[in-house]
């Protein structure tokens, strides 16, 4: 006991202190530090490990972590019993200043805990679900009853996307972890049900993107749904940089035109259809494999024998279509329009409310969005259940008048003109750029 002892006094004398002069030079590939609560942590090694995925962690290479991190994570004692090993020291104590706007978004954080807001109401997503599977019954149903004809074909084409859409905002709260927290398993076992079975999509393909969308929203290089520039530039800074490389011969002057072609319509039938089928690939992800085979011998099992092969591919690829204007709107309503920057390791709270904005609440909005038209309350607290989202969201908008950040909400047809103005404006500033630098 005596030399174990001493063994703890020699581990506390060895624990170094660094300055942010020190830490913030460890954010290469190969060296990568980050803080967390004022300790530094070596997560070179360990970010290939990481269960979100070793982007994700990488973000934050020379950066303070802290508000991420708890965003992130629901069970922390559980968490920290593996950070133990890569901790290497403590922030001076000169250098953990701690300015206001941060205390007072950790204050919210712990009233958010004392008003019980990230209990979940296990009724509602039960119902949620049960919505779900009756829309998938009666699709099915519809042409096993009436026939294939276009009536029938059609409302069941209907059905089928409100099942596709729907279940991605239900997968999507399995996927943060928002349901049956500390039973994060059960989140997981139902994100690969809904994602995968219901879905015909990769839960950890969704994994791997969505979580560095939150960890850095809008932050270009990092945040894969802002990676568009072989086809858009968006935001203010992506034009002028791709003007001045010329790296690109896309019209980009009009996209707000060519948005309609290629931006809704082909999403999810091609671009997501190709990338989650490549990482799983790719990744050897077995799991995603077998379930992504079950819901094609499911949905080809169910719908040959009325439509024949043919017909059904139409079906499904219709639908996917559909689908992809019902997600692509709604998810990019909140941040195209928003700030679009690189990377200034700015704190959690602004982070968030620069890169999002808020759909007024209605039955239908919440609905039609999957709650997601709460997307800065979302993106502050996304292991929050999402039917407590609307509580929280007058005391951060509190919080954002008293710190002067914007908090913006609008009407949901609003946000959406506001998608195609945004890509009006960064194709022309494109342009102006372009003929400033090449037109002689």
């Amino acid at each position: 006991m005596g030399k174990g002892g001493q063994n703890d006094k020699q581990d506390e004398r060895e624990v170094k202190s660094f300055t942010w002069d020190d830490i913030k030079v460890h954010d290469k590939r190969n060296d990568k530090w980050l803080v967390i609560g004022g300790e530094v942590y070596d997560i070179t090694r360990w970010s290939r490990r990481h269960p979100g995925g070793s982007r994700v962690i990488s973000h934050y290479a020379g950066q303070d972590a802290t508000d991420a991190f708890r965003a992130f994570h629901n069970d922390l004692n559980f968490v920290k019993k593996y950070m133990k090993a890569i901790h290497i020291g403590t922030v001076k104590p000169e250098d953990q200043s701690e300015i206001e706007l941060r205390s007072d978004f950790r204050e919210l954080r712990k009233t958010a805990e004392k008003m019980n807001l990230f209990k979940t109401n296990v009724l509602f997503y039960t119902l949620h679900l049960a919505h779900i599977l009756m829309f998938e019954v009666l699709a099915y149903l519809t042409m096993y009853y009436f026939g294939t004809g276009w009536l029938p074909f059609l409302v069941s084409v209907a059905c089928y996307t409100i099942v596709q859409a729907q279940t991605g905002w239900l997968q999507h709260d399995f996927g943060h972890v928002s349901v049956f927290k500390n039973h994060y398993y059960l989140d997981h076992i139902l994100h690969q049900f809904t994602m995968g079975f219901i879905k015909g999509a990769s839960a950890k393909w969704w994994n791997h993107m969505h979580y560095q969308h939150h960890a850095k929203p809008n932050v270009m290089d990092k945040d894969p749904d802002v990676r568009v520039e072989k086809l858009f530039v968006v935001g203010d800074k992506m034009p002028v940089q791709m003007a001045k490389s010329n790296k690109s011969s896309m019209p980009f002057n009009w996209q707000h035109r060519y948005f309609f072609i290629v931006g809704p319509p082909l999403l999810f039938p091609v671009y997501f259809q190709f990338m989650l089928i490549r990482h799983v690939i790719t990744r050897r992800e077995w799991v995603d494999i077998g379930v992504l085979i079950a819901f094609f011998i499911k949905f080809f099992y169910l719908y040959v024998p009325l439509l024949g092969i043919g017909n059904t591919i139409f079906f499904y690829f219709f639908i996917r279509v559909l689908e992809s204007h019902w997600f692509t709107w709604v998810s990019q309503s909140n941040h195209i329009p928003m700030e679009i920057d690189e990377d200034h390791a700015e704190e959690w709270l602004p982070l968030q409310l620069h890169a999002t904005c808020d759909i007024e609440k209605s039955f239908f909005n919440d609905w039609f969005t999957g709650h997601l038209n709460f997307q800065i309350e979302h993106h502050l607290f996304p292991t929050m259940p999402r039917h407590n989202l609307h509580k929280i969201a007058p005391l951060v908008k509190s919080l954002c008048e008293k710190h002067n950040l914007s908090y913006q909400v609008k009407p949901l047809l609003q946000s959406f003109i506001d998608i195609v103005s945004s890509l009006k404006h960064s194709g022309e500033l494109w342009y102006s750029t372009y003929n400033q630098y090449h037109v002689s």
